[in-house]
């Protein structure tokens, strides 16, 4: 089981469970949940729920992970199996991301 903190505009929005390949979870965190003036990291997981679960990696999150010859090359260097999401998410999603959110390993 892999967790990754999911921060949005440098804020801790949530959590994301990978259970195992099949399982995932994503929660917001309770203090970002609640805060009226937070939005949701994206339209496909609104604040109108806590907690998601999921039997493949949330699209928010695949679409985060680059395609073709950048995935290849991110490939190789981390040495990363291309059906592994999280890990290209723990390698690639911490600091240049297009848009606001990024993730971290707990």
């Amino acid at each position: 089981m892999r967790q990754l903190e999911v921060y949005n505009h440098g804020i801790l929005a949530g959590i994301l469970t990978e259970v195992s390949r099949e399982s995932y979870v994503f929660r917001y965190d309770d203090a970002y949940f609640h805060d009226k003036t937070k939005f949701a990291i994206s339209l496909t997981l609104p604040k109108t729920q806590q907690e998601y679960q999921s039997k493949h990696i949330f699209p928010f999150f695949s679409n985060m992970i680059a395609e073709g010859a950048n995935r290849a090359l991110q490939r190789a260097v981390y040495q990363i199996d291309d059906d592994d999401v999280v890990s290209f998410l723990i390698h690639t999603a911490q600091y240049d991301t297009i848009g606001s959110v990024t993730v971290k390993l707990i």
